[in-house]
């Protein structure tokens, strides 16, 4: 399989950078590998799209990949790329700790890797620099909408995580950080998280999850979500259950369905991440490291609290 790698990845920078092929010719060891947890979320479309429109200003080509979630094929993503003798790797970890022995590969073959919004936790890898929405920030900004939702009354709350990836971990840890702060200041109307649950990251795992939930806890009031698919299976959930006006949810990303959501006012708010400028910061690092300028070895970009009068004025949801 690995034989034929070479002749896939020239069809694959074809595709990447365009119809006139004229780069390719002149620039073929100016290559980028990336590989992306999944080109199905728009998240991740977009932060890919966005490298390699940076990417080109500087005369690299993006050769993306899709993982699509499975940590085995991520790794043979990068076994590729270090076959192919890349420039330089640009990873959003499907598992941040599984991916390791597979950057260790790339270390050994002298290929800088650097994370995209998912850090590895794998001690041994050596990663240049991680570029990542501050996601601690985001999930105290998530507590503090969901804090606001509930008013002085609390409640009961759950949450939907995806412990696998530690951006989520993140958020969650800073969420709940906020909610036992606000909780300390508070003698009646605390918010009790009764159910943390595992949402998978998806539509339809978000969904399960919150039927459990409900069922589990009748008198729930709300629901943090750790990104818009999971949120928005947790409104589908709600919808069907009949307490779509009762349960409040926060998710977390700000893409355009996730948005939309938020202007029809089946989620209640979401810090909002910036894929693009996530993208465009890591390329920037990856071309100073290789021009043999110092980076840092971690570069956080921060989220901004989106509510419903947000959506109602952005001229993209129009």
């Amino acid at each position: 399989m690995r034989s034929i790698f070479p002749i896939l990845f020239a069809l694959l920078i074809a595709a990447t950078v365009g119809s006139d092929g004229k780069a390719d010719a002149e620039n073929a060891d100016k290559v980028i590998g990336m590989s992306v947890l999944s080109v199905n979320n728009s998240y991740f479309k977009t932060l890919a799209d966005a490298a390699v429109a940076e990417a080109k200003m500087h005369g690299y080509h993006v050769a993306v990949v899709s993982a699509e979630f499975d940590a085995t094929r991520q790794s043979k993503q990068v076994g590729d790329f270090v076959e192919r003798g890349v420039s330089a790797i640009i990873l959003c970890p499907c598992d941040s700790k599984a991916i390791g022995p597979a950057i260790r590969e790339a270390n050994t073959a002298g290929i800088p890797v650097f994370t995209a919004d998912i850090r590895c936790i794998d001690p041994e890898a050596k990663i240049v620099s991680h570029v990542a929405t501050d996601n601690r920030l985001g999930g105290r900004q998530a507590a503090q909408a969901l804090i606001e939702a509930l008013g002085m009354e609390g409640g009961k709350v759950a949450i939907l995580d995806y412990g696998t990836v530690l951006a989520c971990r993140l958020r969650t840890e800073g969420f709940i950080e906020e909610i036992e702060r606000h909780n300390a200041r508070r003698i009646v109307g605390k918010i009790d998280v009764v159910a943390h649950l595992d949402g998978g990251g998806t539509r339809h795992k978000g969904m399960k999850a919150t039927k459990d939930a409900i069922q589990a806890h009748p008198d729930l009031r709300g629901i943090f979500a750790i990104n818009d698919p999971s949120a928005l299976g947790a409104s589908a959930a709600l919808v069907d259950a009949g307490l779509a006006e009762s349960v409040s949810i926060i998710g977390f990303d700000g893409q355009p369905e996730g948005r939309r959501a938020i202007k029809r006012g089946s989620i209640y708010a979401d810090p909002i991440q910036r894929p693009e400028r996530v993208a465009i910061t890591t390329v920037q690092a990856m071309i100073k490291h290789l021009n043999d300028e110092v980076v840092a070895s971690e570069i956080l970009v921060p989220t901004e609290l989106c509510r419903k009068a947000d959506a109602d004025d952005d001229p993209l949801l129009k």
